[in-house]
């Protein structure tokens, strides 16, 4: 063991005007949802992303929800989503009674593969979730255009690692029918649980704030469209507290801050690694040129699985936190379960056997991601 400091993981940290804005949310007396700082964080969602609306909810989980929601899904409709992806981006669509399609990843960006989509599609599909991971666009050109024949098949972006990152110069989340966002407390921006949904066609707006405000038409009554609110549809109690969303818009004010943070560190690992790279069997991080990414976390992929179980031993024996990501969804229990039919993801098992992730957030320092290479590059040597 060691004596130097811990290095954690990931440290949501306050960057501005967070507990002021909490503070003033507690003094106006509306904490519920649909208040003032909600508005305010709606408004910039819309304008960084062009969406037609955003809602802002209680998770990314509430928002996929609403998205299988908004996609009217009927008995024997699929869903294809990456099984190198969290449980939510599936779950959604299962309990509105799809069926789910599990898509291997290309091993680029580790987004889902546009060749084994282009097998999974067939007349049930409805809809195709696609994961921005890490913040680095997946293969938009190639989904799209196994897509281009298929109007019918909606794209739901599972954006909850690339709020801010970019693709061809557009904004992750204004790609997809919808887009969901996440403010978990282990996201780039923090409120501890939180999340949206981005709405980019206007013709959903309506019905999403029906479903948004319990089924009810009460977003109608308050604009003076109808004189009462009633039942109108199906829908839950999906908005997000004024409270959180006063902390969520301390975190948005400084996003450019954050961000120039977070692009350091990753920069950091990249510059302190790329030299050892290849002698070590490591690959980095692979971002096109086309893409800006979001900078929401650095992994490498350990040349198999034993090296990389060893090396988190050895990490956090000295101090430093690491984890894998993602079991792969398509031989999970739940998976097998909910599955239209069994899939074949190679790429994902490999992937997820090796991927191995670093310390990653806001004010980990220079120091400190000096240390986590040196380390690394030591237990990987030997030396």
């Amino acid at each position: 063991m060691t004596d130097k400091p811990e290095i954690l993981f990931n440290k949501a940290s306050v960057e501005g005007a967070e507990l002021e804005h909490i503070r003033a949310a507690l003094e106006s007396g509306h904490t519920s949802s649909s208040g003032p700082f909600s508005a305010r964080v709606n408004e910039l969602l819309r304008a960084e992303t062009g969406a037609a609306d955003t809602l802002l909810t209680t998770s990314c989980t509430a928002a996929l929800e609403m998205s299988a929601l908004l996609l009217n899904l009927q008995p024997g409709d699929t869903v294809i989503v990456p099984s190198f992806t969290f449980v939510s981006s599936a779950l959604a669509y299962v309990r509105e009674g799809a069926r789910v399609l599990f898509c291997d990843i290309e091993p680029e960006t580790l987004g889902p593969d546009p060749r084994h989509l282009a097998e999974l599609l067939d007349d049930s599909v409805r809809a195709v979730v696609v994961v921005h991971y890490a913040g680095i666009a997946c293969d938009l050109d190639g989904i799209r255009e196994v897509l281009k024949d298929r109007p019918d098949v909606a794209i739901v972006e599972d954006n909850a690692h690339g709020l801010f990152g970019r693709w061809r110069g557009r904004p992750l989340g204004s790609i997809g029918r919808f887009a969901t966002q996440s403010f978990h407390d282990t996201k780039n921006f923090v409120c501890g649980e939180g999340g949206a949904l981005v709405l980019n066609d206007p013709d959903d707006v309506q019905r999403a704030w029906v479903l948004y405000d319990k089924g009810t038409d009460r977003k109608a009554f308050f604009q003076g469209f109808v004189d009462k609110y009633s039942w109108r549809d199906t829908g839950s109690s999906f908005g997000m507290s004024d409270a959180l969303a006063a902390y969520l818009l301390g975190q948005l004010e400084q996003r450019d801050v954050i961000q120039a943070k977070r692009r350091g560190v990753f920069e950091r690992y990249a510059e302190g690694l790329a030299p050892h790279a290849e002698a070590l069997g490591l690959r980095l991080p692979v971002v096109p040129e086309h893409c800006e990414p979001a900078y929401h976390l650095f992994h490498v992929l350990m040349p198999d699985h034993e090296t990389r179980t060893r090396v988190m031993k050895e990490l956090k024996e000295e101090g430093i936190n690491t984890t894998f990501h993602y079991v792969p969804l398509h031989d999970s229990v739940g998976g097998r379960q909910f599955s239209a039919r069994p899939t074949e993801c190679p790429v994902t098992t490999d992937i997820s056997s090796r991927l191995m992730r670093l310390p990653f957030h806001n004010n980990l320092t220079a120091d400190d991601t000096d240390r986590v290479v040196e380390t690394l590059v030591r237990s990987m040597t030997g030396v």
